[in-house]
């Protein structure tokens, strides 16, 4: 799971910055994370909900400030459902126009660098069934959702091994989903096991629990931690305000709750 969050959290960080305009985006992307300006999106698909970002991702060697720091892959992040209304699940979830606009605004987004630098599509919920139409459609194109809405069109199984699921335990649409989410590789995480079903679905506190647990191998991650204030996931041991303790921690010291001693016993110690 660590080394799953260390290659994922930035994926995270896109997927949430998806929702422009709302109050709880990153305001630190990174060194490795830099926004990229996007094509416009068409009135009448803007109409029906679709939005996204594009972001590119740079090499551990370079730095976005340099004057010319290397790309090492594109993200097309989808926005997910916005619940003010009903139009995403109308266009995304019972009709298809938002898959149909996906895959074109890849299309017309690949077309227009032309180059050879990999493509990576990422989203949560509704975003990461768009995700997933993408990547079916085209198998070379690497896939990261969070909490993944299961309600995509396409064969689940193209392209399986190119797409990485992050889930929290318990949120929503794990509950209601009817149909079998798509094959990836999968990890399940419960940061937030007092949380309600809604408030697990949220992307920004999957993606603030996968920088903190990358945080034990990855200082940049750490940085993130405090730039963008994020808090102790609530499953970890230790106040609600403990900072973290940095990449020295050893992998293995796990949290360990010791029952207490009885010094009645002889002198043994049980722990």
């Amino acid at each position: 799971m660590r080394d799953a969050a260390v290659e994922a959290y930035p994926y995270a960080i896109a997927a949430t910055n998806a929702y422009a305009g709302d109050d709880d985006l990153f305001v630190d992307l990174g060194p490795r994370l830099g926004s990229l300006e996007r094509l416009p999106i068409a009135e009448e698909d803007a109409e029906k909900g679709f939005g996204y970002e594009l972001f590119e991702q740079y090499s551990p060697n370079s730095v976005p400030d340099q004057e010319d720091p290397q790309v090492i892959a594109r993200i097309l992040a989808f926005r997910g459902t916005d619940f003010d209304g009903f139009t995403d699940i109308f266009y995304g979830t019972l009709r298809n126009d938002q898959i149909d606009i996906a895959v074109a605004t890849y299309e017309a987004e690949a077309a227009r660098f032309d180059d050879n630098i990999p493509w990576i599509v990422v989203g949560h919920s509704l975003g990461g069934a768009l995700a997933t139409e993408v990547s079916i459609k085209y198998p070379r194109v690497r896939a990261y959702m969070f909490n993944t809405s299961p309600f995509y069109g396409g064969d689940g199984m193209t392209n399986d091994t190119r797409r990485t699921v992050f889930i929290e335990r318990g949120e929503v649409l794990r509950r209601f989903a009817q149909r079998t989410a798509p094959a990836a590789d999968v990890f399940t995480l419960n940061c937030g096991p007092e949380n309600d079903s809604f408030t697990k679905h949220r992307v920004r506190l999957l993606a603030d629990c996968l920088i903190w647990i990358a945080a034990y191998e990855d200082h940049e991650a750490g940085e993130l931690i405090t730039s963008n204030e994020i808090l102790k996931p609530m499953v970890e041991c230790g106040p609600a305000n403990k900072p973290h303790p940095g990449t020295q921690r050893l992998r293995n010291a796990n949290c360990v709750h010791q029952s207490r001693r009885d010094d009645d016993e002889g002198g043994a110690d049980n722990n």
